[in-house]
């Protein structure tokens, strides 16, 4: 605390996010490529690590002694392979001694060519969205400015997802196992500008309705549909289109095993008869779409 704000901005936020009843976690770039010690063993290669020796483990184990987070969130690996960075090492005392063993969890991003390999949850890369169902925990690390993780004076409207955008990716990302972390950039002094809270905002009012349909929600047999599955005889099927002629197919729901469809956010139960095959066609009542929900509307779908 001998520079910059003279304060421990971590632990203010461990604090703050444990005293709420939350989960801690960490983000922490492996490298700094202005580092001499690191543009060094850059230079040599990756035959040396001082760089790691030095700073990077350290530092680690520093934030996992001092804070005792729930999470670490590794980013950066500047093409360093997970040996220079003493990843199995680190992992080996984080796992067996350190106070977190028991509790901590990490993503994969600790070397070059660790995306998807080790790790309690994988990122691969950012923005990663497979539209289909994993094997193992997964998260889509997102950002609302389409080009950029950092505040951008510069950037126009276009840059930034709509709503609309934002929910079909949370959408998709739900429905086939992911957990999303939105990105906002906030400005150099922490102010977060009226676009990236917009959207935010937006995202809350939706939850307000649909949060059901994403919260403690599991993957359905089908991800195409959108759809989630939260209890044993409960589907979600999130729409991003209002149907034209208020009538929704779905193909992967068998009408023979539908007891009633409510939509989120509108009393009643809503109209559904067969399909083609065996889909479910869905009348939606007539009313302004806006009404309900904003940019996407939730099927509650009980089955028999």
């Amino acid at each position: 605390m001998d520079v910059g704000p003279n304060r421990d901005l971590v632990g203010d936020l461990s604090t703050a996010v444990k005293d709420a009843g939350l989960h801690f976690g960490v983000y922490h770039s492996l490298y700094e490529w202005f580092n001499p010690y690191f543009l060094k063993d850059q230079a040599n290669n990756f035959t040396t690590n001082e760089f790691t020796k030095i700073k990077t483990r350290p530092e680690l184990e520093e934030l996992v002694n001092t804070y005792k987070p729930d999470l670490i969130w590794s980013d950066g690996s500047g093409g360093a392979h997970p040996e220079y960075w003493e990843a199995q090492k680190f992992f080996a005392w984080l796992y067996n001694d350190s106070p977190v063993k028991d509790t901590i969890v990490v993503n994969d991003r600790w070397g070059s060519g660790t995306g998807g390999k080790h790790g309690d949850f994988f990122n691969y890369q950012d923005k990663y969205n497979p539209g289909v169902l994993q094997k193992h925990k997964w998260e889509n690390a997102m950002t609302i400015d389409k080009h950029s993780w950092g505040y951008r004076r510069n950037a126009n409207s276009t840059d930034y997802l709509s709503t609309h955008d934002l929910l079909q990716t949370l959408a998709q990302t739900i429905s086939c196992g992911g957990n999303i972390l939105i990105n906002v950039g906030p400005t150099h002094d922490g102010v977060i500008k009226p676009v990236f809270e917009d959207r935010l905002r937006d995202l809350g009012h939706w939850l307000s309705v649909n949060g059901e349909a994403i919260y403690e929600s599991k993957p359905w047999k089908h991800q195409n549909d959108t759809t989630t599955k939260q209890k044993d005889k409960t589907v979600y099927s999130i729409v991003l289109y209002w149907p034209k002629g208020n009538e929704l197919t779905l193909g992967s729901l068998d009408h023979s095993t539908v007891g009633a469809v409510e939509l989120l956010g509108e009393k009643g139960e809503l109209k559904f008869t067969a399909g083609s095959g065996t889909s479910t066609v869905i009348t939606f009542p007539h009313i302004t779409p806006d009404s309900v929900a904003k940019w996407a509307w939730v099927l509650k779908i009980t089955t028999k």
